[in-house]
Protein backbone atom coordinates (compact mmCIF):
# COMPACT_ATOMS: atom_id res chain seq x y z
CA UNK A 1 0.00 0.00 0.00
CA UNK A 2 1.36 3.41 -0.98
CA UNK A 3 1.40 6.25 1.55
CA UNK A 4 0.52 9.89 0.84
CA UNK A 5 0.91 12.91 3.10
CA UNK A 6 -1.37 15.84 2.28
CA UNK A 7 -0.92 19.09 4.19
CA UNK A 8 -4.01 21.12 5.01
CA UNK A 9 -6.21 18.11 4.31
CA UNK A 10 -8.94 18.57 6.91
CA UNK A 11 -11.19 20.43 4.45
CA UNK A 12 -11.62 21.69 0.89
CA UNK A 13 -9.47 20.45 -1.97
CA UNK A 14 -7.03 18.77 0.41
CA UNK A 15 -9.75 16.69 2.02
CA UNK A 16 -11.30 15.74 -1.32
CA UNK A 17 -7.90 14.71 -2.69
CA UNK A 18 -7.41 12.58 0.41
CA UNK A 19 -10.85 11.00 -0.02
CA UNK A 20 -10.21 10.09 -3.64
CA UNK A 21 -6.73 8.71 -2.95
CA UNK A 22 -8.11 6.59 -0.10
CA UNK A 23 -10.36 5.10 -2.76
CA UNK A 24 -7.23 4.35 -4.80
CA UNK A 25 -5.95 2.27 -1.86
CA UNK A 26 -3.46 4.82 -0.55
CA UNK A 27 -2.75 5.04 3.14
CA UNK A 28 -3.74 8.69 3.54
CA UNK A 29 -1.94 10.78 6.17
CA UNK A 30 -3.65 14.13 6.62
CA UNK A 31 -1.48 16.97 7.85
CA UNK A 32 -3.41 19.42 10.04
CA UNK A 33 -2.37 22.25 12.35
CA UNK A 34 -3.94 20.56 15.37
CA UNK A 35 -5.20 17.04 15.97
CA UNK A 36 -8.51 18.45 17.20
CA UNK A 37 -9.03 20.11 13.80
CA UNK A 38 -8.44 16.86 11.96
CA UNK A 39 -10.42 14.30 13.97
CA UNK A 40 -13.70 14.86 12.13
CA UNK A 41 -11.94 14.63 8.76
CA UNK A 42 -10.10 11.51 9.90
CA UNK A 43 -13.31 9.74 10.93
CA UNK A 44 -14.85 10.59 7.55
CA UNK A 45 -11.81 9.36 5.60
CA UNK A 46 -11.71 6.08 7.49
CA UNK A 47 -14.98 5.20 5.74
CA UNK A 48 -13.05 5.08 2.45
CA UNK A 49 -9.78 3.44 3.47
CA UNK A 50 -6.75 3.63 5.73
CA UNK A 51 -6.17 7.10 7.15
CA UNK A 52 -3.97 8.68 9.80
CA UNK A 53 -3.47 12.10 11.35
CA UNK A 54 -0.23 14.10 11.55
CA UNK A 55 -0.05 17.44 13.35
CA UNK A 56 1.96 19.93 11.29
CA UNK A 57 1.84 23.72 10.93
CA UNK A 58 3.67 24.38 7.67
CA UNK A 59 4.41 27.98 8.70
CA UNK A 60 6.44 26.80 11.71
CA UNK A 61 9.87 25.13 11.40
CA UNK A 62 9.68 23.38 14.78
CA UNK A 63 6.27 21.93 13.93
CA UNK A 64 7.57 20.59 10.61
CA UNK A 65 10.61 19.01 12.28
CA UNK A 66 8.42 17.39 14.93
CA UNK A 67 6.02 16.07 12.30
CA UNK A 68 8.88 14.55 10.31
CA UNK A 69 10.17 12.87 13.45
CA UNK A 70 6.71 11.53 14.31
CA UNK A 71 6.39 10.13 10.78
CA UNK A 72 9.34 7.79 11.39
CA UNK A 73 7.01 5.02 12.56
CA UNK A 74 5.29 5.08 9.16
CA UNK A 75 8.65 5.03 7.42
CA UNK A 76 8.13 5.28 3.68
CA UNK A 77 6.43 8.12 1.83
CA UNK A 78 5.41 7.60 -1.78
CA UNK A 79 3.61 10.88 -2.37
CA UNK A 80 3.74 14.34 -0.78
CA UNK A 81 1.05 16.87 -1.67
CA UNK A 82 1.85 20.38 -0.48
CA UNK A 83 -1.71 21.63 -0.31
CA UNK A 84 -1.87 23.88 2.77
CA UNK A 85 -2.25 27.52 1.79
CA UNK A 86 -3.76 30.86 2.78
CA UNK A 87 -5.45 33.65 0.81
CA UNK A 88 -5.32 36.78 2.99
CA UNK A 89 -5.48 39.51 0.36
CA UNK A 90 -9.03 40.82 0.68
CA UNK A 91 -9.25 44.59 0.32
CA UNK A 92 -5.57 45.29 -0.28
CA UNK A 93 -3.27 45.74 -3.26
CA UNK A 94 0.42 45.64 -4.12
CA UNK A 95 0.45 49.35 -3.19
CA UNK A 96 -1.00 48.87 0.30
CA UNK A 97 0.06 45.41 1.54
CA UNK A 98 2.38 45.41 4.54
CA UNK A 99 5.74 43.63 4.58
CA UNK A 100 4.48 41.56 7.54
CA UNK A 101 1.47 40.26 5.61
CA UNK A 102 3.62 39.46 2.60
CA UNK A 103 6.04 37.48 4.77
CA UNK A 104 3.17 35.66 6.52
CA UNK A 105 1.73 34.46 3.21
CA UNK A 106 5.10 33.27 1.98
CA UNK A 107 5.69 31.41 5.25
CA UNK A 108 2.68 29.19 4.54
CA UNK A 109 2.41 29.11 0.74
CA UNK A 110 6.08 28.96 -0.29
CA UNK A 111 8.57 28.42 2.53
CA UNK A 112 6.29 25.76 4.04
CA UNK A 113 6.24 23.48 0.99
CA UNK A 114 10.02 23.79 0.64
CA UNK A 115 10.69 22.95 4.27
CA UNK A 116 8.14 20.10 4.35
CA UNK A 117 9.65 18.58 1.20
CA UNK A 118 13.16 18.73 2.65
CA UNK A 119 12.07 17.36 6.04
CA UNK A 120 10.27 14.38 4.48
CA UNK A 121 12.86 13.73 1.79
CA UNK A 122 14.46 10.78 3.65
CA UNK A 123 11.07 9.02 3.59
CA UNK A 124 10.45 9.91 -0.07
CA UNK A 125 13.81 8.42 -1.00
CA UNK A 126 12.69 5.07 0.41
CA UNK A 127 10.04 4.87 -2.34
CA UNK A 128 10.90 3.61 -5.81
CA UNK A 129 8.49 6.06 -7.50
CA UNK A 130 8.12 9.04 -5.19
CA UNK A 131 6.21 12.12 -6.26
CA UNK A 132 5.79 15.65 -4.92
CA UNK A 133 2.76 17.70 -6.00
CA UNK A 134 2.55 21.40 -5.17
CA UNK A 135 -0.95 22.85 -5.21
CA UNK A 136 -0.49 26.20 -6.95
CA UNK A 137 -2.86 28.52 -8.82
CA UNK A 138 -3.45 30.32 -12.08
CA UNK A 139 -2.71 33.41 -9.99
CA UNK A 140 0.86 32.10 -9.89
CA UNK A 141 1.22 32.19 -13.68
CA UNK A 142 3.16 35.12 -15.10
CA UNK A 143 0.11 36.24 -17.10
CA UNK A 144 -2.20 35.66 -14.14
CA UNK A 145 -0.60 38.03 -11.64
CA UNK A 146 -3.01 40.54 -10.14
CA UNK A 147 -2.10 43.76 -8.34
CA UNK A 148 -5.16 43.21 -6.14
CA UNK A 149 -4.10 39.75 -4.96
CA UNK A 150 -0.51 40.60 -4.09
CA UNK A 151 0.81 38.15 -1.52
CA UNK A 152 -1.13 35.14 -2.81
CA UNK A 153 -0.04 35.71 -6.42
CA UNK A 154 3.61 36.25 -5.58
CA UNK A 155 3.73 33.31 -3.15
CA UNK A 156 2.31 30.97 -5.80
CA UNK A 157 4.64 32.39 -8.46
CA UNK A 158 7.53 31.59 -6.13
CA UNK A 159 6.04 28.14 -5.42
CA UNK A 160 6.13 27.43 -9.15
CA UNK A 161 9.77 28.48 -9.23
CA UNK A 162 10.40 26.18 -6.30
CA UNK A 163 8.79 23.34 -8.25
CA UNK A 164 11.25 23.84 -11.11
CA UNK A 165 14.23 23.91 -8.73
CA UNK A 166 13.16 20.85 -6.72
CA UNK A 167 12.46 18.89 -9.90
CA UNK A 168 16.02 19.59 -11.02
CA UNK A 169 17.52 18.82 -7.60
CA UNK A 170 15.62 15.54 -7.16
CA UNK A 171 15.77 14.19 -10.70
CA UNK A 172 18.75 11.98 -9.89
CA UNK A 173 16.70 10.39 -7.11
CA UNK A 174 13.84 9.60 -9.51
CA UNK A 175 11.46 11.85 -7.57
CA UNK A 176 9.03 13.79 -9.77
CA UNK A 177 7.99 17.28 -8.69
CA UNK A 178 5.11 19.13 -10.35
CA UNK A 179 2.73 22.04 -9.72
CA UNK A 180 -0.98 21.91 -10.41
CA UNK A 181 -3.77 24.47 -10.58
CA UNK A 182 -7.15 23.21 -9.32
CA UNK A 183 -9.04 26.12 -10.89
CA UNK A 184 -11.57 28.28 -9.07
CA UNK A 185 -13.25 25.85 -6.70
CA UNK A 186 -16.22 26.10 -4.33
CA UNK A 187 -14.38 25.94 -1.00
CA UNK A 188 -14.06 28.23 2.02
CA UNK A 189 -11.25 29.96 0.13
CA UNK A 190 -12.87 29.98 -3.31
CA UNK A 191 -16.36 30.96 -2.18
CA UNK A 192 -19.81 29.82 -3.27
CA UNK A 193 -19.69 31.61 -6.64
CA UNK A 194 -16.81 29.46 -7.93
CA UNK A 195 -17.71 27.33 -10.97
CA UNK A 196 -15.86 24.14 -9.99
CA UNK A 197 -16.73 21.47 -7.45
CA UNK A 198 -14.11 20.15 -5.04
CA UNK A 199 -14.18 16.87 -7.00
CA UNK A 200 -13.13 18.76 -10.15
CA UNK A 201 -10.54 20.73 -8.19
CA UNK A 202 -8.88 17.59 -6.87
CA UNK A 203 -8.91 15.69 -10.17
CA UNK A 204 -5.53 16.79 -11.56
CA UNK A 205 -3.74 16.12 -8.26
CA UNK A 206 -5.23 12.63 -8.15
CA UNK A 207 -4.23 12.06 -11.78
CA UNK A 208 -0.66 13.18 -11.07
CA UNK A 209 -0.62 10.83 -8.09
CA UNK A 210 -1.98 7.75 -9.80
CA UNK A 211 -1.83 7.83 -13.61
CA UNK A 212 0.67 10.43 -14.85
CA UNK A 213 4.01 9.23 -16.21
CA UNK A 214 6.68 9.30 -13.52
CA UNK A 215 8.99 10.96 -16.05
CA UNK A 216 6.78 14.08 -16.05
CA UNK A 217 8.59 16.47 -13.72
CA UNK A 218 9.19 20.19 -13.37
CA UNK A 219 5.88 21.05 -15.05
CA UNK A 220 2.63 22.89 -14.33
CA UNK A 221 -0.76 21.24 -14.95
CA UNK A 222 -4.45 22.10 -15.04
CA UNK A 223 -7.18 19.69 -16.14
CA UNK A 224 -4.49 17.02 -16.66
CA UNK A 225 -2.76 19.16 -19.29
CA UNK A 226 0.50 21.10 -19.10
CA UNK A 227 0.04 24.87 -18.89
CA UNK A 228 2.56 27.76 -19.15
CA UNK A 229 4.38 29.09 -16.13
Amino acid sequence: MKTVLITGANRGIGFETARQLAGHKFHVVIGVRSEQQGLKALRELERFGKASLLAVDVSDSKSIATAASNFASTGQLDLLINNAGIYPDEGISILTISREQMVGTFQTNTFGPLEVTRAFLPYLKKSSNARVINVSSGYGQLDGLSANVPSYCLSKLALNGLTIMLAEALKADGISVNSMCPGWVRTDMGGSAAPRSVEEGADTAVWLATEADQKLTGKFFRDRKEIPW
